[in-house]
């Protein structure tokens, strides 16, 4: 398994993850359960209209972190947006729970990629582990 596939596969293991943003000076920290691999690359799901989104917009920089079973993850780089309907398609097929909420078409699903990521496995009493992502 690849670091990216690794990264990815803990990250769906552990169901919900949560994302931070920053808006202004304050951070935001949000629940989220979408990760998938596109075309070599990790990407999370949301809607336009969500002020996640415009957070995103204003500061592309963002950190995830995840814990499971003594083990926790941080992952932090940039989201690049990527608008194209294959992409969209190809997330929301890997989550069909989503298709009442969002079309690929529908103007308002987002689908986004992490660019210069780092991700970083930590665990009590180990070294950590840094996988470069994106």
């Amino acid at each position: 398994m690849s670091g990216i596939e690794k990264v990815c596969q803990f990250l769906k293991d552990c169901g919900t993850y949560y994302l931070a943003t920053v808006e202004d000076d304050q951070p935001r920290v949000r629940p989220f359960g979408t990760i998938h691999l596109f075309e070599g690359k990790l990407y999370i799901q949301t809607g336009k209209v969500k002020e996640v989104s415009k957070q995103i917009e204003k500061n592309p920089k963002v950190e995830i972190c995840a814990c499971k079973d003594g083990q926790w993850l941080r992952l932090a780089g940039t989201l690049v947006d990527d608008d194209r309907i294959e992409a969209k398609q190809s997330l929301l097929d890997a989550y069909p729970s989503l298709g009442q909420m969002y079309k690929a078409d529908d103007g308002n699903t987002q689908v986004l990629y992490f660019k210069d990521a780092k991700a970083t496995f930590y665990s009590f009493g180990g070294e950590p582990e840094v996988i470069e992502v994106g």
